[in-house]
Formats: C-alpha cells, sequence, structure tokens
C-alpha cells in the first residue's frame, strides 16, 4: 500500500508485525474452517447475519463474542480515547505534540515546523512505513523516528496523506506523556471499561480473567498460527519482547517514550458484539463517550483526496477523518469506519448515519498477499 502497491497491503495498511518468537507453532493437524463473521446493528439493535467457522485450533466453532485482532479498525477506538483526553482538556488537536512528549520530534527536511495529533490521527504527519514502526520492548520510539527515512521529505505535515502505521505508537507516546498513564490502561479507562466492554490492547488491561482463552486464533490458509492460540492463564508474551527476550513490561516499558509494545495501530482483541457496542455509540453521535462537538470533529473528514494531495492508492483513500475513514459504497451511500487487515485475517468496520445501520464482518485463514479490500460487500 502507500506507493507500494496492493501486495504490500497487509503489512502496511493494518498493523501487520513480526511474528513474536512465542506464538512459533507447527501447522494444525486439525481440519480447519476459516471463522466468518457478520453482525449488522443499529443504534439499540445487535443482530447476527454470520457466524461459521473455527474460532481456535481446537476446532471450536466461532462466535460473536470470541474476541479477536481487529487489526487497523485499532486505530478507530484509539482515536476515541483521543478525543475524550480532547473534551478533557489533557491534549490540544493542534498543539505541538513535543509539549506532551518531552522529547523532540521534527520531520528533518521541515525542522521548523511542528506537528500535530491532528496530523498523527488522519496520517498528513510525514511519517512512513519505510522503517520498524514495532519498536522492542526497552526500545526508544525516538531512535527509531530520528532516520530520514522514516519521513516523507517532500511534503511539510499537513499538506499530503499517507497512510503509516508509525503514527499509531508516536500518537500512543503523546497519550501517555500526557496523562502519565500506560496506554492500555488507559484506552481500558477511557473507553473500553465505560462501555462495558471486555476488551483489551495486546491482551493487556480491560480483557478479564481468561479472555485469552476464548480467542479467535488466527492462522493462515495451510493452517501455520499467525497469533493467538488460546491460553489458560498469562499470555507468554502479548507484547512485542525486549531486545533480550523478555517480556516484563513493569520493569521495562517507558511511557511515553515507546508506544508500540500494545499495538495501537492493530493490536485490539474485541469480539463482534461489543465492536458493534462501539458502532452504536458512533451512531449516537459519540454518546455517551464524546460530545456531538468533538464527535463531529473526529469524524471530519479533515482530508479529501483532490488529485495531488496524498497518496489515494488508486482511489482507495478518498476521504479520511481523525482515525476514520470514509468510503462510498458506489450508490450514492456514505460510510465511515475502518477496514482491519494482518496476520491472515481481513475484516470491516463500516457504519452509514443516513439509514442508521452499521456491521461488523472479518473473516480468517486469508490469503495474505490476496486482492485488498474494504470488507464491504464481503472480505477476500
Amino acid at each position: 500500500m502507500i506507493g507500494m502497491g496492493r501486495i504490500l497491503a497487509g503489512l502496511l495498511l493494518l498493523g501487520f508485525a513480526q511474528l513474536d518468537p512465542a506464538y512459533a507453532h507447527k501447522p494444525s493437524t486439525v481440519s480447519m474452517q476459516p471463522a466468518e463473521v457478520k453482525v449488522v446493528f443499529t443504534a439499540s439493535t445487535i443482530t447476527t447475519d454470520v457466524a461459521r467457522g473455527n474460532a481456535g485450533v481446537a476446532g471450536r466453532k466461532v462466535s460473536i463474542d470470541d474476541p479477536v485482532r481487529v487489526a487497523s479498525i485499532s486505530k478507530l477506538v484509539v482515536a476515541l480515547g483521543a478525543m475524550r483526553l480532547v473534551e478533557q482538556g489533557k491534549l490540544d488537536l493542534d498543539r505541538d505534540i513535543n509539549a506532551y512528549l518531552g522529547w523532540s520530534v521534527r520531520n528533518p527536511a521541515f525542522p521548523d515546523a511542528p506537528i500535530t495529533l491532528r496530523h498523527l490521527l488522519s496520517h498528513r504527519s510525514g511519517l512512513r512505513d519505510t522503517v520498524d514502526y514495532i519498536v522492542p520492548l526497552d526500545g526508544d520510539l525516538s531512535a527509531v523516528l530520528e532516520a530520514n527515512k522514516a519521513w516523507e521529505l517532500r511534503y511539510p505535515p499537513g499538506d499530503y496523506f499517507a497512510y503509516a502505521n508509525i503514527n499509531s505508537p508516536l500518537i500512543a507516546a503523546v497519550l501517555e506523556g500526557a496523562t502519565g498513564e500506560r496506554f492500555d490502561r488507559l484506552m481500558a479507562r477511557l473507553v473500553l471499561e465505560p462501555l462495558k466492554l471486555d476488551a483489551c490492547y495486546n491482551w493487556g488491561a480491560g480483557c478479564s480473567d481468561g479472555r485469552r482463552a476464548k480467542a479467535v486464533t488466527l492462522l493462515r490458509p495451510n493452517g501455520d498460527l499467525a497469533r493467538d492460540a488460546p491460553l489458560k492463564g498469562k499470555d507468554p508474551c502479548a507484547v512485542y519482547p525486549a531486545t533480550n527476550g523478555s517480556c516484563d513490561v513493569e520493569a521495562l516499558y517507558k511511557l511515553g517514550r515507546n508506544g508500540s509494545a500494545f499495538s495501537p495501530q492493530g493490536g485490539l482483541r474485541i469480539s463482534a458484539r461489543d465492536l458493534a457496542k462501539i458502532g452504536q455509540v458512533l451512531l449516537k453521535d459519540g454518546a455517551p463517550l464524546l460530545s456531538p462537538k468533538s464527535f463531529s470533529e473526529m469524524l471530519g473528514p479533515v482530508w479529501t483526496f483532490d488529485g495531488s494531495n496524498g497518496d489515494d492508492d488508486k482511489g482507495y483513500f478518498k476521504a479520511y477523518g481523525l482515525g476514520v475513514h470514509w468510503v462510498d459504497d458506489g450508490k450514492g451511500g456514505k460510510w465511515f469506519g475502518h477496514v482491519g487487515e494482518a496476520y491472515s485475517l481481513r475484516a470491516g468496520f463500516w457504519v452509514n448515519r443516513t439509514t442508521g445501520k452499521g456491521f461488523v464482518r472479518y473473516v480468517t485463514m486469508v490469503d495474505e498477499f490476496a486482492p485488498v479490500g474494504h470488507c464491504f460487500d464481503i472480505c477476500p
């Protein structure tokens, strides 16, 4: 994606990351059927449209209540948390993020141009996925961002759209810097717990004990484990390990200096039913999480393609808000939400305010080099 062709879309679009050593797995000896789920919702109802196939390596039937890693749909939920902090006066969308971080972030080609949270949430910061956006647990994001290759050097911040996962770890670092609270706990407090959702980022705060045992296992088409084998007890390494292999988050994670450990770009584990509950919030103009004014600002769109002001990837991106992707259905309908694509999963989360309806859809065991789509009419 983003100037590199659709063959890399799963890597750049939706939070694909290197597989942790803890997830090494031999091909399954159980005959597996891809999980396929679709849930339709209105502001007051949630209905199962499809729930078939296997959820786990033991051949368990999938249900709409099984948590699944929804890839870059995670970004929209992060935006809800960020906008809550904006409403509370703890963040300003247009303030230099350096004020929250305590360290400097600058495009080397435009050293005097501040980068803002609005730029990051709308993929107009100038950052590019030409560097590894997954930082080891003991790593420092500032070292990654010092490289010229991390940046678009032709356009100053705010002038050009190009979708990039690396914005998300920086957003998480900004949120941590502004609050002094770890990202997973912050998202649980701001979004997941108020809605009574049993969900979390990288199996961190927000998920109930034993939630991982109900996970939808993400398998590759040949049965190899891609992510999240169901486990009882503590996850062996839910975050990207430190350089020495350690997964001791409490000892090694530095608030406001990393941001990637809990995968803000793609690590949300949430069921289709609970994601539909977030969809109901979107149909209620942000209530009870946001005021209508803040919700409207989040939706935007703040960027609309005009033929030259961004990388539209051959029409894939036409408009984007703050963590919100806008699409049209070819029939005059306007939908907002986000796609999810990583670890052989394809997902779509879409809302239509005009009709008052929305849906969550995902499938597993998809060839990672299959054509990319919005998971709108169908998932690849």
